[in-house]
């Protein structure tokens, strides 16, 4: 089963919340609520979900390639 929930956690503040991801876009941008930093995807990632969430985004958890095309 695909979830399109998540703990979003920040690395550097250790902010975390719950979030849903959308299903039919990706997000490539994130801003922390509690510090404001803006975090990407890191090398290798199509997304932030993928970087710093509890799971992967929807179209990796089916085994499809994510909105980059990787």
């Amino acid at each position: 089963m695909v979830s399109d929930e998540l703990g979003a956690i920040h690395p550097e503040c250790g902010f975390s919340k719950v979030e849903t991801m959308p299903t039919n876009a990706c997000q490539w941008y994130y801003e922390c609520e509690s510090c404001k930093a803006l975090l990407k995807p890191l090398k290798g990632d199509c997304c932030v979900y993928c970087s710093y969430g509890t799971v992967k985004c929807p179209p990796i958890q089916e085994g499809n390639a994510c909105c980059s095309g990787k």
